[in-house]
């Protein structure tokens, strides 16, 4: 019998044998000329690599991004070699066409040496994955993969190796390339299992819920790839109502009450990626703009198209703003800095709620516990069953707090110049504006943990649609209603 240490030798053994076999198909799918044997070569490769353990992938993916990488002596070589050619000049009086035409040649050639040598070997490898049968859904599985190992380890080599890849499958999954289709009840079992484990925003409870949404007044639309048959790389759930719904219960739970040609409102209720590996790749943009056209060419009566939206990030940017907060306001420390949840050194305190907001806070007594407002609104909020919902004294006192507090996170907090939610920066830089907040849109847990029940209503106007997504690109600038302004009275800084 083989002892512990004997089968765990004889394990590691069979592993690295499994990576060196990957390695070797990997490099013959890369070199390899023969179009005759590259076929099986690609299977080998793509097969083997599922067999290999999550960290002989990290090891292969190193070894790709890596040995597979530019070739840069190639590249200063020629980048010396260019630097070393003489230019044409125009200012000087005219040569010859036969010494001009020579200069040009030499530059051209070498611009084009250049170019071809500033592409990494592994680019190769995508090319050809690319037109293998499979490769393209491969070559999402090898990204997801690549993305959850850049998540864990800042490793330049993999960032670029990453990058390249992402700019390849835009490429390649640009819209022309895409089919548009109305998913419905008819469709095949298998593309209908996608839908229900796939639903991203408001899981399908059973069949019935897929079938209501799947059937009259709703719509159903997702985009696919000929060489992913029966998968949907993104896909839109559509109500079509009479006003522009306030709860999302009211979409999901409700027979439809509006005969679909009185319909007035087209709501986009839930947008899903279902490929993990196509993360960064906006092909709901694309997809929201198609839909868009399609029922405003087959329903013309359809005069608004709006979405009704999570706000995913909410909640946890009030909870650490108020925890932040309400710990400066109870020290009292006077100039002293402090460091901020973000790690900058912070010489303000803020008083995030208004005084009417705290004077109610403050005057819950035991119902609410802390120093301060914005401590009894931290402790209120964090309790386990989110008690404050089913309380009609504690609901009535946060809301309006609540509302304010979304309304700037939406339109107020940045990241690099851009919204700061992920699903309202996804709308705004399609060209849509906000246009209402509503409370207790989402009561289930998931939409009082991420945003306190709010959601969002998204409004795209078909003539203008193009100048609010090149004004939020260039400049960050929101567009928004003058009902969802008002909702952004601030409160005032004070130095400490």
């Amino acid at each position: 019998m083989r002892t512990a240490r004997e089968e765990q030798e004889r394990t590691s053994f069979q592993t690295e044998r499994e990576l060196k076999l990957v390695q070797e198909s990997m490099h013959s799918a890369i070199s390899m000329n023969k179009t005759e044997v590259l076929d099986g070569v690609m299977s080998d490769f793509s097969e083997g690599y599922f067999i290999l353990s999550h960290d002989n992938r990290r090891k292969l993916l190193l070894v790709l991004a890596r040995e597979y990488d530019v070739n840069r002596t190639q590249v200063r070589e020629l980048i010396g070699k260019y630097l070393g050619l003489e230019l044409p000049d125009v200012d000087k009086a005219k040569s010859s066409d036969i010494d001009e035409e020579g200069l040009l040649s030499a530059l051209y050639r070498t611009e084009r040496n250049l170019r071809h040598a500033l592409q990494p070997m592994y680019e190769v490898l995508f090319e050809r994955l690319n037109t293998h049968p499979g490769g393209l859904k491969f070559l999402t599985l090898l990204r997801a993969d690549l993305l959850a190992m850049i998540a864990k380890e800042n490793n330049a080599s993999l960032r670029a190796l990453d990058s390249y890849l992402k700019e390849k499958l835009i490429t390649w999954l640009s819209p022309a390339a895409l089919e548009l289709h109305r998913i419905t009840w008819d469709d095949p079992a298998s593309l209908l299992e996608k839908i229900v484990a796939y639903e991203a925003v408001h899981p399908i409870s059973n069949l019935i819920d897929l079938k209501r949404r799947l059937g009259v007044g709703r719509r159903c639309f997702g985009y696919l790839h000929p060489a992913i048959p029966g998968e949907p790389l993104v896909f839109i759930e559509v109500a079509l109502l009479k006003d522009v719904a306030q709860k999302v219960q009211d979409v999901l739970c409700n027979d439809p009450l509006t005969p679909e040609f009185e319909a007035k409102c087209a709501l986009f209720y839930s947008i899903s990626s279902t490929q993990p590996g196509l993360s960064g790749i906006n092909l709901g943009k694309f997809l929201i703009k198609r839909v868009v056209e399609l029922l405003k060419r087959d329903m013309p009566y359809i005069s608004t198209f709006a979405t009704l939206s999570p706000v995913p990030g909410f909640m946890s940017w009030l909870l650490s703003k108020l925890a932040y907060q309400s710990k400066l306001a109870d020290a009292d420390t006077g100039d002293v800095t402090h460091s901020s949840p973000g790690g900058s050194v912070s010489t303000f305190s803020e008083n995030i709620l208004m005084p009417d907001e705290e004077r109610k806070l403050l005057e819950l007594g035991e119902f609410g516990d802390g120093k301060n407002g914005m401590e009894v609104m931290l402790n209120l909020l964090t309790s386990t069953k989110h008690e404050w919902v089913n309380s009609d004294t504690l609901s009535s006192v946060l809301q309006a707090p609540l509302m304010r507090l979304c309304a700037r996170y939406l339109f107020q907090e940045k990241k690099r110049g851009k919204a700061l939610d992920s699903v309202a920066n996804f709308h705004l830089q399609n060209g849509a504006m906000i246009e209402r907040l509503n409370w207790m849109a989402d009561r289930s847990e998931k939409g009082l943990r991420q945003s306190g029940g709010i959601m969002v209503n998204y409004v795209y106007r078909l003539d203008k649609i193009e100048e609010n997504a090149q004004s939020y690109f260039s400049t960050g600038h929101i567009q928004a209603s003058s009902e969802f302004r008002c909702r952004l009275e601030g409160p005032s800084l004070s130095s400490l």
